[in-house]
């Protein structure tokens, strides 16, 4: 029965992290320079930005991971993708303006997600002081259930994290294969067989927040078990 448990917490495991690994193991296969490619990641994101009149978008190298900042309409590549000439580099960057698109269109998806990430950095706040503050508590009211009550309201509020990366996947894969792919596509910027890889890294680049998700799943076991 011991054996049993310890496969199952390793399969529970493996198919957490898996997806974090290939995800990491895909952008790095595809990472390496590509001479025969006319710009960088970032110069590619300016093209776009400019080639479907996203007027005030801008472009920018940030050391916080390639995302697009609604707030300040700013597409930001990573160092190896803004200064990059690999597919990675490309696709990523196409991803990202493919982000700038459901802004520029008002797109639903990206404004739910935008307003639950706003909702979900204050309730992360919230919860961390329920978590500070439920032992402290529990020991003032010499009761254990006022821990569990505290700690329990605090795992509600790290559950909306979770939502947000649900509602997150969809607005992902749009931005991969139905911005990214027909743009690098149609527009011939890759060949047929640099295609096949892109739709890789597409891939990736939306199963990023797949990872994410199972990472706060788990978090959410943690302390569920904690309480138990």
């Amino acid at each position: 029965m011991a054996i049993l448990g310890l496969l199952g917490v390793l399969l529970v495991l493996a198919l957490i992290y898996a997806p974090q690994f290939w995800v990491g193991h895909t952008m790095r296969r595809h990472s390496h320079e590509r001479p025969d490619f006319p710009g960088t990641g970032g110069e590619m994101a300016q093209h776009l930005v400019e080639r479907f009149g996203l007027d005030g978008v801008g472009v920018e190298m940030t050391d916080k991971g390639d995302h697009y900042d609604p707030e300040s309409r700013t597409v930001r590549l990573s160092e190896a993708n803004h200064r990059g000439s690999s597919l990675t580099a490309v696709a990523v960057a196409a991803h990202e303006v493919g982000h700038a698109l459901q802004h520029h269109r008002g797109e639903r998806g990206l404004r739910l997600r935008q307003s639950l990430v706003t909702f979900a950095m204050q309730t992360d706040r919230i919860a961390s002081v329920f978590f500070i503050a439920a032992p402290v508590l529990a020991v003032l009211l010499r009761t254990p259930a006022a821990m569990f009550g505290m700690a329990l309201i605090g795992i509600g509020l790290l559950g909306v994290r979770v939502l947000v990366h649900l509602v997150t996947l969809p607005v992902e894969y749009d931005a991969s294969f139905n911005k990214a792919l027909p743009i690098l596509r149609e527009g011939n910027y890759l060949s047929d067989e640099d295609l096949a890889s892109a739709r890789s890294v597409l891939k990736a680049a939306a199963l990023t927040y797949v990872a994410a998700a199972l990472t706060s799943l788990l978090n959410l076991a943690r302390w569920i078990r904690v309480l138990r």
